[in-house]
């Protein structure tokens, strides 16, 4: 394959005021052959099924005499564009935060979730100047690289890290659950989502990376031959040694694996935010780098956390791809906590992180009754907090908003005593009750699967 040539499209063939056809035929169609898609493997003004949607292309590499082109089924990746101008002259910015960005990343989500764009797994947003790639795993579409802004000297990078993402794609997805205050039910969430997934034939590994241990107590486990403490100061162990299957009894009286762990270690509490730096290489970071040892085998790493912003917690949102917090609607503390996290706390990491993650999830209700008067007073509350904090927190906490119509829906998880009961029991809920499954089978829906 030719080399591209980059700097004469860059310097010549695209003027700042370009309209999006421009974009599409000089720029696009070079990336896409940088890529390694021919002109048979993609498809123009793809119909995504979603009404009269069309995203400007969708690509699949050919399978034997499943020509794309000709086909139009399964496609693998999309690329929505955008002119530099519009007609008026307005240049149209993609970079992150601007409305024009926030719309495009609207869209992109939109056609990676539309009918029959479900195979797709990644997306792309660009203007020529601009440039994101994304990931959708099920329900998810998160940023997969930082949005770049483009130039002569990093364009050559930018397509090779696309092309290695693209074609060595992760099978997990890694969860934190997290917020930054305590009693919200952080272990009985992980511990009954990790079930439910696995009821939907998901295969799922669990990190209690909190020294309370309390996920690792309530799953009656202990470590395994080598410990997570161990593996964190030590790069030479094998991470895959601390995994320790969890099977409880079934009906038949035989174990029956459910979900993997990885159990916390006692020892992890002789870790602290001072004596990190001088024990754990690459502090914060490491928990990322022995976490990938497994995305390629699991559907799902989720991270159960501590309360405080501290070495434990910011270990596992650095190693995530999304946080889900959750809150209670009775209790403001919960709710202000969950504007830090994603005000203070993500953005902190994404920055250390430098690749577009991670990012927040919506937030939910957690274990509590709520009457009306209540969800009145709840969301006077939260008006409150969306005004205070200064930046678009609306999708975090009322997802299903749109302009013009502010549905303050949030998704809620009621309490039963069968949850609370059993942690005695050291066996997930939603195994013995039939009513709690089916919340946590709406819970895994409304956030991770697809259909």
């Amino acid at each position: 394959m030719p080399l591209t040539n980059w700097s004469d499209i860059l310097d010549k063939i695209l003027p700042d005021e370009c309209v999006e056809q421009v974009i599409c035929n000089q720029f696009v169609e070079p990336l896409l052959e940088a890529l390694g898609f021919n002109a048979q493997e993609r498809r123009p003004q793809f119909k995504t099924g979603n009404g009269a949607d069309k995203v400007d292309f969708a690509v699949r590499y050919n399978k034997d005499s499943d020509i794309f082109s000709k086909s139009q089924i399964n496609p693998y990746l999309l690329v929505e564009v955008k002119a530099r101008a519009t007609g008026a002259g307005n240049k149209i910015n993609l970079a992150e935060g601007t409305p024009q960005y926030l719309a495009a990343r609207q869209q992109i989500k939109k056609y990676l979730l539309a009918p029959k764009c479900q195979t797709a797994q990644w997306g792309i947003i660009t203007n020529g100047v601009h440039i994101q790639l994304f990931r959708r795993h099920g329900r998810i579409v998160i940023p997969a690289t930082n949005n770049e802004i483009i130039k002569k000297d990093n364009i050559t990078d930018i397509v090779t890290q696309i092309k290695n993402l693209i074609e060595n794609p992760p099978k997990a997805l890694t969860i934190s659950v997290y917020n930054n205050k305590g009693g919200v039910g952080k272990t009985t969430t992980t511990i009954n989502l990790a079930a439910i997934l696995k009821k939907q034939q998901k295969k799922v590994l669990l990190v209690d990376f909190d020294s309370q241990r309390d996920l690792t107590k309530s799953l009656k486990l202990e470590v395994g031959s080598v410990s997570l403490f161990d593996c964190l100061t030590d790069k030479n162990l094998d991470v895959r040694r601390s995994i320790v299957p969890f099977s409880p009894i079934g009906k038949k009286g035989k174990p029956v694996h459910l979900f993997d762990v990885i159990p916390s270690d006692i020892r992890m509490e002789q870790l602290t935010d001072n004596n990190v730096t001088a024990t754990i290489q690459k502090g914060s970071a490491r928990l990322r780098d022995l976490l990938k040892n497994f995305v390629y085998d699991y559907d799902y790493i989720i991270i159960d956390c501590p309360t405080q912003w501290i070495f434990f917690s910011q270990s596992s949102i650095y190693a995530s791809d999304v946080v889900l917090i959750p809150t209670k609607h009775n209790g403001s503390t919960s709710l202000y906590n969950a504007a830090r996290v994603i005000k203070d706390f993500i953005p902190e990491v994404k920055k250390a992180r430098n690749d577009g993650g991670p990012m927040a999830l919506s937030i939910f209700f957690n274990g509590e009754k709520i009457t009306d008067p209540q969800l009145k007073v709840t969301n006077a509350e939260i008006e409150k907090i969306i005004k205070e904090y200064g930046i678009n927190l609306l999708p975090y906490y009322w997802p299903k908003a749109t302009p013009g119509n502010v549905d303050k829906t949030i998704f809620s998880i009621p309490s039963y005593a069968t949850v609370a009961n059993a942690a005695f029991s050291h066996v997930p809920a939603v195994l013995l009750n039939s009513t709690v499954e089916q919340h946590y089978l709406g819970f895994a829906k409304e956030y991770f699967l697809y259909g």
